[in-house]
């Protein structure tokens, strides 16, 4: 009886922690100022996170359908002016592993449906493992961790009948404007990749560069497939997510068995540390690409698979990758979704695969590791009878850096919760406003109008209906005037399963 009077009561009632307590926000986390970073000791992200890691078991939350290869990373230009990080010095041959995925299907879905593509990386260093975790697209969905959980569900399945959902989807996306850029991705030719060689990588994020000398720069990675770009038709997946569901799965690995080794070429967009404070588009904000005018591309190297796994579940599927592994010349930047998954990627990783997930094979680096972390399930690597406390009188060494971090930054203002700091040209609309005008040609834009009036038709209701519309006509008048023409009079053609959400 309780659990009922409790369901129905949260329809109406305000949002509470877990304890029943009042809850501070859903929609911002904690953070030292509008634009500063977010904190340890905000409970309520914690807490919605940690328990959205656990939510599902055991495949991944998000980005369950998937698969990857090994390869080498090789470092061809000289970019030490920008970072000491031993992988990106002019010669160096990093071995490495690539994952690629779909975000919100399960492991059984097809590989083709319209979907943001994962793109992670780990790279085996000799200072460590650096993981960059992206994706196909150089923006997302939110700019801030705490709409992370909610936005993942809402890509999801409904409660009641288990089925996914367009009107939740547009529900979430038009309630959140930030969207709009991914979504114009997503809802593009970009959103069906033809296969994964034939798709860009991006780091997505804003990360610190630091040099030899210490002097400091934000980075952006691109990765440019050299197998050209190329996509599948709403017809051409929705065919192939019936005839074979691990079409991209397959694709990769007969392509390498073959010898046709996929290769990506690394460029990077940097920007001088201090210019991030005055620059006129938030250089830390998720949804924001940066003009390629103001910051022009710097070639660094090439990434090339050539490996297949030998056992898909111990290399591929227990892979855990964070974008909290760094090494030294690369840091974070005060973007909030980049540090929220920071800490949440290795959570989920306990959760998924167990305490000691790093001892297993395909996570562990390639050089000694000598960590102050002990015991839990599964730990196979020990240090023997060495002190397992710091500081210690023995022979084991410990960590006591003080003074600035080198890759810290500064930040000043009161804890808040609060979205960022707009700046000149932060609003929410111009820059998908500008990707459909300026770089979809008219073909492009057709399809765009007829795969989003037709994931609108596929039963998004009002009021969701009528604010998507107004939606895209903030993107683009004159293509969301064309999307409610086709709305209004129910002629687009509706896409199959999978293929008109995100």
């Amino acid at each position: 009886m309780s659990e009922n009077r409790n369901a129905g009561d949260t329809r109406s009632a305000a949002s509470t922690t877990g304890a029943g307590a009042p809850a501070p926000s859903d929609r911002n986390s904690l953070s030292i100022g509008a634009d500063g970073p977010i904190v340890l000791h905000d409970v309520h992200f914690l807490e919605q996170m940690a328990h959205f890691n656990r939510e599902k078991v055991p495949e991944r939350q998000p980005h369950a359908k998937g698969a990857g290869a090994f390869g080498v990373f090789e470092t061809t230009e000289d970019v030490s002016a920008y970072t000491r990080a031993a992988l990106f010095q002019k010669g160096t041959a990093t071995e490495m592993l690539a994952r690629f995925s779909t975000v919100a299907g399960e492991m059984g879905s097809p590989d083709t449906w319209r979907d943001v593509r994962g793109f992670s990386l780990k790279f085996y260093t000799s200072e460590g493992n650096y993981d960059l975790v992206g994706n196909n697209t150089p923006i997302f969905f939110v700019r801030d961790p705490m709409k992370f959980p909610h936005f993942i569900r809402s890509q999801k399945r409904l409660p009641d009948s288990g089925l996914r959902d367009n009107h939740m989807q547009w529900d979430f996306w038009t309630n959140n404007p930030e969207s709009a850029h991914q979504v114009t991705y997503l809802m593009g030719e970009r959103g069906l990749p033809r296969t994964w060689r034939n798709m860009n990588g991006y780091g997505s994020h804003t990360y610190m560069w630091i040099n030899a000398d210490g002097q400091k720069f934000w980075v952006k990675y691109h990765f440019h497939t050299e197998q050209g770009m190329e996509f599948f038709s709403n017809a051409e997946a929705a065919a192939m997510a019936g005839a074979d569901a691990d079409f991209h799965r397959r694709d990769l690995f007969d392509a390498i068995a073959r010898g046709e080794h996929p290769s990506w070429i690394l460029w990077v967009q940097v920007m001088p540390y201090a210019e991030a404070s005055t620059y006129r588009i938030n250089p830390f904000d998720l949804t924001k690409t940066w003009p390629h005018a103001d910051y022009p591309l710097i070639k660094v190297g090439k990434m090339t698979l050539n490996r297949n796994p030998v056992n898909f579940f111990a290399q591929i599927e227990q892979a855990a990758f964070s974008p909290g592994n760094t090494v030294p010349g690369i840091g974070l930047s005060p973007d909030k979704m980049l540090l929220g998954r920071a800490f949440a990627y290795n959570d989920a990783q306990r959760n998924r695969i167990g305490t000691n997930f790093h001892q297993l094979p395909v996570n562990q680096p390639k050089v000694p590791v000598n960590t102050y972390m002990f015991d839990g399930q599964m730990a196979y690597h020990h240090s023997g009878d060495a002190p397992i406390y710091a500081p210690n009188s023995g022979d084991r060494m410990w960590a006591d850096q003080t003074g600035p971090a080198a890759d810290g930054w500064e930040t000043d203002g009161a804890m808040v919760r609060s979205a960022y700091t707009l700046r000149s040209d932060d609003d929410d609309f111009s820059q998908p406003g500008k990707l459909v005008r300026e770089v979809f040609n008219d073909d492009q834009r057709t399809k765009l109008v007829e795969q989003v009036a037709g994931s609108l038709l596929g039963g998004v209701r009002e009021p969701v209906l009528s604010r998507a519309i107004d939606y895209w006509k903030s993107v683009d008048p004159q293509v969301g005037g064309r999307i409610e023409e086709k709305v209004r009079a129910g002629t687009a053609p509706r896409p199959a399963e999978g293929m008109g959400e995100g």
